[in-house]
């Protein structure tokens, strides 16, 4: 309990960095990082410089082979709220959930390796949460930005800002950015933190299933800089993300429906040609393989990986169009000519 003495939690004047703290903190932050040492240093600056300071701040390293380490430890040593958690690569999911079970504060904030914070982005986010008990999750709106800091045009619409516009947008696209939320950490950890079949998409499953038992909302401010960059998992696992966010639907719908979530438990999702056994309705398999091809025609990774297979499966199933055409160049521009070529042979025989 704090004294008379002492500044409420997240006071400006509370107790200076390098004092240690005896008290449970307001907010646990949580950074998972893998080879992260160019933008580390940033980012981590952009935490201890909150103007709410009742926090502490886990960073876990997973398995870098980069200066990550060297990087946390140098502002741990100066700063006394920061942890570094060093081990082997276990992965990203895996990193959360630790991260997670670690967290000592009943708030649980997230925080990206290669991402800046506004100075006041914990203030707010806290003040919200304290405002309004009957939320969970509190996300706030991003700035883009490239690598060289500079400004990033994206198309992508904002992040619906009540938990009625969550509600309507959330089967279709995620509600929030990921390293911007503020959580309740108990209710995170209730409905099972992050599920390791939803690599590359375990946020996005997460907010589904948090969906049903609180309230998600953003603050329409834009208190993260959020960094787009060639090598960024985002980027480079595209199609996985796609795949997993459809699965991640129709698990959410069978929730609703009050059935069972035949993925739960699973550590891999199913494959495609599996889908209508698992979730155990007819039709389910051709309906997402259908979804997905649409949207893996537009990335070379995705063509270049699973992501043509399922585009070959929707052509026999019926697929048809000028975009499947366009597509035919489209995989000659990527260098992948023998790809464009068996693309093509499939829609002739669809004529």
């Amino acid at each position: 309990m704090h004294s008379s003495e002492n500044p409420a939690p997240g006071s400006t004047a509370a107790t200076p960095p390098n004092a240690v703290e005896a008290t449970v903190p307001a907010v646990s932050v949580a950074m998972s990082v893998y080879n992260g040492e160019r933008f580390l240093d940033a980012a981590i600056a952009s935490v201890r410089r909150q103007t709410f300071t009742d926090f502490e701040f886990l960073i876990l390293d997973d398995g870098s082979s980069d200066r990550s380490v060297e990087i946390a430890r140098h502002h741990a040593a100066q700063d006394s709220r920061l942890r570094v958690i060093a081990r082997e690569n276990r992965g990203l999911i895996a990193s959360l959930n630790e991260l997670l079970a670690a967290a000592r504060a009943p708030l649980f904030a997230r925080m990206d390796a290669d991402d800046v914070c506004r100075q006041d982005r914990f203030a707010r986010q806290v003040a919200f949460l304290e405002a309004n008990p009957d939320h969970g999750v509190i996300g706030t709106w991003t700035e883009d930005i490239d690598e060289y800091d500079r400004p990033f045009v994206t198309h992508a619409p904002e992040h619906p800002i009540t938990f009625e516009e969550v509600l309507a947008i959330i089967e279709q696209r995620s509600p929030l950015s990921h390293p911007t939320i503020m959580a309740r950490r108990d209710i995170v950890r209730a409905v099972g933190g992050y599920h390791v079949a939803y690599r590359h998409c375990e946020d996005y499953d997460l907010w589904l299933r948090l969906a049903s038992v609180t309230k998600l909302a953003n603050i329409p401010e834009r208190l993260l800089s959020y960094r787009h960059y060639a090598a960024q998992i985002s980027n480079r696992h595209a199609f996985a993300q796609q795949y997993g966010a459809a699965v991640a639907q129709l698990a959410y719908r069978e929730r609703q429906l009050g059935r069972p979530d035949p993925t739960e438990q699973m550590q891999q999702l199913p494959t495609v040609e599996a889908l209508d056994r698992v979730f155990g309705t007819p039709g389910l398999s051709r309906q997402i393989r259908d979804k997905v091809a649409r949207g893996a025609i537009y990335s070379r990774d995705a063509m270049r990986g699973a992501g043509f297979a399922l585009l070959i499966g929707h052509v026999r199933d019926g697929g048809n169009g000028r975009e499947l055409w366009r597509t035919v160049m489209r995989l000659v521009l990527f260098g992948m000519p023998v790809r464009a070529a068996r693309l093509a042979i499939a829609l002739l025989l669809r004529i």
